[in-house]
């Protein structure tokens, strides 16, 4: 078949059934990547592949002009509980498809896929670069991180994520604290110990209770939340330690680095970041692509929810088909009329568009 004359809605719906059928929860995702591959492949496009991250650039590559890179995920998370079918079987139903992955991000996927075939077949101010990338859900070491290094220089980036097709130019960052309490154990009935929970609330009330002063126009504010809280052996023993994790949102007025030394100025307990890599980020309105979408209709908002932008220090935007609310939730769809409108919408953003 071909994206020449045969409906490219149907041969992406096609191709997301397939996915959905293809197990591909993170790290898992060897046979999507290679079914992504072979597809790209029978439409003529010079394939790449690594570590379950797959890549192709579209005809007539020209180092004097700027790249454009096209990128959505292959992973899904795992299932949770309430599906009412298998997670890993396609089902189509009034107009939607139901599945794993359906809306996180398969319909992204395939909807740039079909862009990416579509605008290659017209001469472009800019190269045209397409990339499924691995371990975004779990911000693995080989996923987009692994890649980005081996590609050429990225002028702008469009990141396929469920945002209704409206362009999140802004996206909150996220860094997770690991926070330890320490105290001393004694025995409950008698004046013995120090209770490392009562420290801990302490720094808990802070997390609680502080605001950065820098709020951001489209992300607002830093957000903090103690999300997991663990300690003690039983019930008649002073707890001698508290364990408890952290879950920091920023805007792009800080720096995670920023972030940790306010914390560590505040709270008496050891934190201990899992990683200080995944920034916020924010493209300017004035952008040529973000004027574009604004032409069009659609408004640019900034997103709360973390996506392999985090790990491009380059320009990007994130939009695709569906609903954020969909994501990891049992039933998962995606409307039939969101993947043509996104096909639509994308091709309409980048034909013949100046980044």
């Amino acid at each position: 078949m071909s994206f020449l004359n045969p409906d490219p809605v149907q041969i992406s719906v096609d191709l997301l059934k397939e996915l959905i059928a293809i197990p591909s929860v993170s790290r898992g995702e060897e046979a999507a990547a290679k079914h992504i591959y072979q597809f790209l492949e029978m439409y003529g496009m010079e394939a790449g592949s690594d570590h379950h991250n797959v890549w192709a650039y579209a005809p007539m590559f020209d180092a004097d002009k700027p790249t454009l890179m096209l990128n959505s995920h292959i992973d899904t998370v795992q299932p949770v509980d309430g599906w009412q079918t298998d997670p890993f079987q396609p089902v189509e139903k009034a107009g939607c498809i139901y599945g794993l992955g359906s809306n996180d991000a398969g319909a992204s996927l395939v909807c740039l896929i079909a862009a990416f075939i579509q605008l290659s077949r017209h001469q472009q101010p800019y190269n045209l670069l397409f990339l499924a990338s691995a371990e975004e859900e779990v911000s693995g070491e080989n996923g987009i991180r692994r890649i980005l290094p081996s590609l050429p220089p990225i002028s702008f980036a469009l990141v396929g994520e469920p945002t209704g097709m409206q362009p999140a130019i802004a996206e909150k960052g996220l860094m997770v604290l690991d926070m330890v309490s320490t105290g001393a154990s004694g025995h409950a009935a008698r004046e013995e110990g120090d209770n490392a929970i009562y420290k801990a609330l302490e720094d808990i009330a802070w997390f609680r209770d502080y605001r950065f002063p820098l709020h951001s126009e489209l992300l607002g504010a830093v957000k903090m939340s103690v999300t997991q809280i663990s300690a003690g052996t039983q019930h008649n023993v002073i707890p001698g330690e508290c364990r408890c994790v952290v879950d920091i949102r920023s805007n792009e007025c800080y720096t995670n680095e920023q972030i940790l030394q306010t914390v560590r100025q505040h709270v008496r307990s050891q934190v201990t970041p899992r990683s200080l890599r995944l920034c916020s980020t924010a493209t300017p309105p004035n952008h040529n692509l973000v004027k574009r979408a604004l032409e069009m209709g659609r408004k640019p908002f900034g997103s709360p929810t973390l996506s392999d932008q985090a790990l491009m220090d380059f320009p990007s935007m994130k939009m695709g088909p569906g609903e954020s609310s969909r994501s990891h939730t049992a039933n998962e769809y995606i409307r039939i009329s969101e993947i043509a409108e996104a096909i639509e919408v994308y091709f309409d953003l980048l034909n013949g568009t100046v980044i």
